[in-house]
Formats: C-alpha cells, structure tokens, sequence
C-alpha cells in the first residue's frame, strides 16, 4: 500500500530516535483523530435546506430528555412565480421565524453537485437568499454535506429522504412525519447539536 511523503518522513523520524513531530500535520500522518474545536454553545438552533420552490426550515431548542421542536415548515413558492418574487419570499418568511424564536446558530445544507448548470445557479440564488437573512441577524453559519447529515441520522449517506424524516420524527417524538423539506432542515440541526460528527480531519464548516 503507498504511502504518503509525511508518512515516509514520519518513518524516517522515528528510526532516527528523533520521535514524532507535535504537528497536525504528524497526526493526521500517524491516524490520531485530536479533538475538533468545539462549536458554539447554541440553546436554539435553525436549520435551513434551501430551495427556489420549497425552502425547509426547522427550529430546534435544547432540551431534556430530548429536544424540543420549536417550528418547522416548508416556505412554498408556485411554478408561476418569478424567480425573483420567491427569492423575496424565502427572506421575508425566514426574517419573520429569526424574529420569533431567535436562535443562536444556523445550519444549512452544504452545496451539491448538480449536472445541469441552470439548476446550479437557481438553488445559488435560494441558498444566497435565506444565508444572507441569517447573516444580517448576526447568527452564526455552519454547513454540512447531505450524505454526511444522512450517515449521522440512519447510519447511511445514501438514504432516502424519508428514511432521515422518519428518524426525525422519532428523535423529536413527533405525531406526524414531517414534509421533506422541513424533516432536511430538522435533521441539520439535530445533527449540529450531536456535534455535526466534528473531528480534528473532518470539521464542521462555518460559512
């Protein structure tokens, strides 16, 4: 099995007698996982999975013995509305669920590889929209990757969408399972609040 350059220096370190090197760098070279910085404290959290025609959100408060759902939905935008018009939608509607429960930390669906270039730009501008509501309240932003939310909710980053609904629903001990949209965004923040499976290799993004 190859090996890398730091690996090889590593080696030749320690047959000198010389030891490792107290690096990052070494112990990413030698497998050693150290701690992550740790994520802001956060008592209410808002997950965001932007859409042009279905933004979900979720509000999320800690609680014991498990969280508590503070609101969830999905802002709809009709087929015939002008990109623009949704655009000003998904603002105003996720002003207006900052102002009511104000949360202490954003999470948003990371970005995804999309074929179709037009498609690409259209979940930018969705995505640009609700972010920048989220900046201008002076919350803090964090994104995590679809698969990795799907492998920390069911175990599997491939998952089907209501597989991670129906794993929200039990961890928030809801009556009914929630829109898919909304059950995406719920998930994103039930996942910050494990920790977003944070590690020294592997760390949450903040955007």
């Amino acid at each position: 099995m190859p090996i890398t350059p730091q690996q090889f220096e590593e080696i030749q370190r320690r047959l000198s007698g010389k030891g490792p090197r107290k690096t990052s760098e070494s112990a990413e070279a030698a497998g050693i996982r150290a701690s992550a910085p740790a994520l802001p404290e956060a008592r209410i959290v808002l997950g965001i999975d932007p859409s042009l025609r279905g933004t979900g959100y979720g509000v999320i408060r800690v609680a014991k013995p498990r969280h508590e759902l503070l609101a969830q939905g999905t802002i709809h935008c009709p087929a015939r509305w002008e990109r623009s018009r949704c655009l000003g939608k998904i603002a105003s509607d996720l002003r207006d669920v900052i102002s009511t429960h104000h949360p202490d930390v954003c999470v948003a669906e990371g970005l995804f590889f999309a074929q179709n270039l037009q498609t690409a730009l259209i979940m930018g501008e969705a995505r640009g929209a609700a972010l920048s509501v989220v900046a201008m309240a002076g919350l803090p932003i964090f994104e995590i990757a679809p698969r990795k939310v799907k492998q920390a909710m069911v175990g599997f980053g491939g998952a089907q969408k209501d597989a991670v609904a129906r794993m929200v629903q039990r961890m928030l001990q809801l009556e009914e399972i929630p829109d898919p949209d909304a059950a995406d965004a719920l998930a994103l923040a039930l996942v910050y609040l494990q920790g977003g499976g944070q590690s020294a290799l592997n760390p949450l993004k903040r955007i």
